[in-house]
């Protein structure tokens, strides 16, 4: 048990909710947890996909877990059938066969039959690009492919003949194309041949590799980043110190299936007994009341959204509702304020006197009625729109900003933020419901150490400073694959992992994350600005939908933004103001505005610098230097298809900037 370990120092809730779940602790590789878990939930549903969110053209299934069972082995049979010899290759790690598909029930059979086969899977999305899947392909010396469907084939088919693939597998049941020089065959074929075969156990422990992940970032070209059933195991293992869960909680799935915090996620749910249900950026928010979620594991964007919904909802009621809405939402934002200063859950304070805690205790005693008031007219309806029924969600991925963590917290949806890469399995630290200190990324997982040293010295800095986080334990990767240089920069000599993130950590032993040491903006007097917490308050302005700053070696910082046209359009017209936006729909001026005006207009430049000095300045530790001072409004979102967002929805600052290279440098000119 996990207690025993000399870094766990468990507390009694942790030991409590793992004591609670199932014990895999004993296992030595992940397919392991597939028969354990048919066992004990068998009739259970394990994973609902009511919208055939793959791209398969089969019908909307669901599987029990007997059935997930059965048909992950029965993948794995009929690779064996099919050709596929487990084994060592002459490097002494198990062969690789990349998995290039999204989100099905089929990809996580896929996932853990290549690895119940005896193989290592290399993972990414079928809608990543070509050059990249075939760099992907070459680097991690796959023998065999499996992807998505026929289209995945045919954009890959020309870059395929200089590679050393013996097997091409369709994950649809589309007919394979004939006359190619490899041999193709589609799911339905292939689960036909491991029907009636046995299977070719392959050994594996802790430290046999189990998947490439190929990041992606926000920078430079991938990296195969080698995870170990270890690094996975520990995951399955010690997330049940964050959550408790039962046999049947709804889960909705909707990041990308291959990414490392959603599928560690899946193993840890689905470890538990938990009904997994595929949804996507179509479907979410009809989901949310269908099925009624019990956990949502998400990214920053995904909550903005939903909070972006909600104020829209409040911006159409009419003048004296939104009034109301505006000053309850004022009334329990104070509440939770002191509520937390009164538990000593304050980032802002973290160590309130006795005299400060029982008037802040007085304080949020005196607000409760009208908080409690508030939530029967207002927050138990937003609540309804997710289902009612969400115990707690978890957000990773990224930075979640302090107005949406706290806008969670008033209407009374738990949020539990975690922290990681994908060098760490992903998830070292997270925030426990009975503890959470907004603001933080939570204490760290069992066996878990967190170090803060000075990004030029290394040495460590005393408790409570801002520094490098470095992390070690058994989720850390075992490095890049084909890559020691690279490994080596990142992991030293005593196992400690650069996360390239800059924090401090509380005397509770929180981690807060301050933001990415090379994102870090150099003004020309020498002052570092961390670029993120000040984006994060800046969207708070309803007027503001994504935001990067900009500034590097200047006198003072810059923004390019992309601002709410719909907000701004109404703003326009209640100051009797036509906005003049290309290829808007919205109608043309009549003779009742008094003059039209474009995003570069007085006006509107007036506008935006209200809103940024306000949510600036509001922003706890707020300096002179964070002013933003030059902006740019752009038409163009920052997205994953135009290349400024990685997969996880976080800013490619990189890309941004050499893409607006001209507008920025026209900015400080």
């Amino acid at each position: 048990m996990l207690k025993d370990h000399p870094t766990n120092q468990l507390t009694k809730q942790e030991l409590t909710n793992l004591q609670r779940g199932v014990d895999y602790s004993s296992l030595q590789s992940l397919p392991e947890v597939w028969p354990l878990a048919a066992q004990r939930f068998g009739n259970i549903i394990a994973l609902k996909d009511p919208h055939c969110v793959g791209a398969y053209d089969a019908p909307p299934i669901s599987l029990t877990y007997g059935e997930l069972y059965q048909k992950i082995r029965q993948f794995a049979v009929g690779l064996q059938a099919s050709g596929f010899q487990p084994g060592l290759d002459e490097t002494g790690i198990p062969k690789r066969i990349a998995l290039f598909a999204d989100n099905s029930p089929r990809w996580l059979i896929a996932d853990q039959g290549i690895m119940t086969a005896g193989a290592v899977d290399v993972v990414r999305s079928a809608q990543a690009e070509r050059e990249e899947l075939l760099y992907i392909l070459a680097s991690s010396g796959s023998s065999g492919l499996v992807v998505e469907n026929l289209n995945t084939f045919k954009k890959l088919r020309e870059g395929l003949a200089e590679l050393p693939l013996e097997w091409i597998l369709l994950l649809s049941d589309e007919e394979p194309p004939a006359e190619e020089s490899w041999k193709i065959f589609n799911y339905k074929q292939l689960m036909a041949a491991g029907a009636s075969q046995q299977l070719i156990t392959f050994t594996h422990n802790r430290e046999t590799l189990a998947t490439l992940i190929y990041t992606s970032g926000t920078s430079g070209r991938p990296k195969g980043v080698m995870l170990t059933h270890g690094n996975l195991l520990h995951q399955v293992t010690t997330l049940g110190t964050v959550l408790v869960l039962e046999p049947g909680d709804r889960v909705l799935s909707i990041l990308p299936t291959w990414h490392s915090y959603e599928r560690s996620g899946e193993y840890f749910l689905l470890s538990q007994g938990c009904t997994q249900i595929y949804t996507n950026q179509r479907h979410f928010k009809k989901d949310f009341p269908t099925f009624q979620p019990n956990f949502v594991v998400g990214v920053p964007r995904l909550w903005e959204a939903i909070y972006e919904g909600v104020q829209k909802q409040f911006r159409e009621q009419p003048p004296s509702k939104q009034r109301l809405v505006q000053k309850l939402l004022a009334i329990s934002q104070n509440y939770i304020e002191v509520k937390r200063l009164a538990q000593g859950l304050s980032i802002e304070q973290l160590h309130p006197s006795f005299l400060e805690r029982l008037v802040a205790s007085f304080q949020a005693a005196t607000l409760w009625p009208i908080h409690q008031l508030a939530d029967k007219l207002v927050y138990q309806k937003v609540r309804q729109a997710t289902g009612g029924q969400i115990k707690q969600v978890m957000s990773g991925g990224g930075s979640l900003a302090r107005h949406i963590d706290k806008f969670f917290e008033i209407i009374g949806i738990e949020v539990l933020v975690g922290y990681g890469l994908t060098e760490t399995s992903p998830v070292t630290n997270a925030r426990r419901y009975w503890r959470n200190l907004r603001g933080s990324s939570g204490p760290p997982l069992p066996q878990t150490e967190i170090q803060i040293v000075d990004p030029e010295t290394r040495q460590t800095v005393p408790r409570g400073e801002r520094g490098l986080v470095m992390i070690r334990g058994p989720q850390v990767m075992q490095g890049y694959y084909n890559q020691p240089e690279a490994t080596a920069k990142v992991i030293n000599s005593e196992g400690w992992f650069d996360t390239g993130d800059l924090g401090w950590v509380t005397s509770e032993n929180h981690l807060v994350l301050t933001g990415r040491a090379k994102d870090t903006i150099v003004l020309s007097n020498g002052e570092n600005i961390e670029p993120q917490p000040i984006e994060d308050a800046c969207v708070r302005s309803a007027y503001i939908d994504q935001i990067m700053l900009v500034g590097q070696d200047q006198k003072a910082l810059g923004a390019l933004i992309v601002p709410n046209l719909d907000t701004l359009e109404q703003w326009a017209a209640s100051q009797n103001l036509y906005l003049s936006v290309p290829e808007s729909a919205s109608s043309q001026p009549t003779d009742g505005f008094r003059k039209e005006i474009d995003l570069e207009s007085k006006e509107i430049q007036d506008l935006f610098r209200q809103e940024l000095n306000r949510e600036v300045k509001n922003r706890p530790g707020y300096r002179p230097d964070d002013r933003i001072g030059q902006i740019k409004l752009i038409l163009e979102p920052f997205s994953i298809d135009n290349g400024m967002m990685t997969r996880t929805l976080k800013i490619r600052r990189p890309v941004v900037t050499e893409h607006y290279r001209d507008i920025i440098n026209g900015m400080f000119a």
